[in-house]
């Protein structure tokens, strides 16, 4: 890979520790911006390519922070995904949705910083529209992808936007579905989930980083013209409900008691991935839903 110095936003969250991982792995400069509150224990800290900054929630501290380090790239991973908001939620979801990116693109346009790679998400198009956000949260990273048309429109700025499915891997953190049936295993009880019949799109967390990767390295090509592209990471292969979780319990050897249908489905049930958008160039999953739950299992 190209040498280069990437910040990264949400570097502590599950896909963005790994991507950092990745980045450090490779000896490259790595500053990534957290919270005051941020968990910092998935991180390799003893890493002198690491580099953290503080985000105190203003403008002229992110445009600082680009200013003295001068990042030639910037992964945008941070969000607060919640899938069923309170009154109480709006005001989190906004700072982290929207105005931090808002302020990171300004500072990338007043430093002269002029690649980005931001991440988004399916269910900005529930029942397989173009547009019809499943949530609060899938409004406002659409409304942040129309921020961004701003600033590439006014500037240099080059962007890959990569729509992400459901990721999963080792060590999971999110209380995401393979954690949940493994701990139903643990405590021997009788799980309730809905009817099972939506279909979920699931990526290995080893080939959504690739997909970073491979992103990078097309915005870094000479010939590139790039002004801004959209791509979908996905298996291309979505699968119902009951049937990964037959899967799962087929690799764990064990046994469960599922209650089918003893959850309703949630309020804008997701029952079809959405299927039109573009496959990233040069990218292609690589490991198998079996081979990745043998991996979640062997390490959980």
């Amino acid at each position: 890979m190209k040498r280069f110095k990437a910040l990264v936003t949400g570097g502590t969250g599950f896909i963005g520790s790994h991507l950092v991982e990745s980045l450090l792995n490779d000896g490259l400069e790595t500053h990534i911006i957290i919270r005051t509150d941020s968990n910092l224990d998935v991180l390799d800290r003893s890493n002198p390519s690491l580099h953290i900054h503080i985000y105190d929630g203003t403008t002229s501290n992110i445009i600082n922070i680009f200013k003295k380090n001068k990042p030639d790239i910037v992964f945008h991973l941070a969000s607060t995904v919640i899938s069923e908001h309170t009154s109480n939620d709006i005001e989190s979801i906004i700072k982290s949705n929207i105005l931090l990116g808002a302020q990171i693109l300004e500072a990338m346009h007043v430093n002269d910083i002029d690649k980005l790679i931001n991440t988004s998400t399916f269910w900005q198009n529930y029942n397989n529209d173009d547009y019809n956000p499943v949530c609060l949260y899938a409004a406002t990273k659409e409304a942040f992808e129309n921020i961004i048309r701003y600033y590439v429109e006014i500037n240099s700025l080059k962007v890959i936007n990569l729509k992400l499915f459901d990721t999963y891997g080792p060590n999971d953190k999110r209380g995401k579905l393979f954690t949940i049936l493994r701990n139903a295993v643990k405590k021997n009880k009788t799980l309730d989930l809905s009817p099972g019949e939506q279909l979920i799109d699931l990526v290995y967390i080893d080939d959504v980083i690739n997909a970073f990767r491979v992103s990078a390295v097309r915005l870094f090509e000479k010939s590139s013209k790039i002004k801004l592209e959209n791509f979908v990471v996905s298996s291309g292969y979505p699968l119902s409900l009951k049937t990964i979780v037959s899967k799962f319990y087929k690799s764990l050897d064990e046994e469960v008691n599922i209650n089918w249908g003893g959850k309703k489905y949630k309020d804008r049930q997701v029952m079809t991935p959405w299927n039109k958008g573009k496959i990233l160039p040069n990218w292609e999953p690589s490991i198998s839903l079996a081979d990745g739950i043998d991996l979640v299992i062997d390490n959980q």
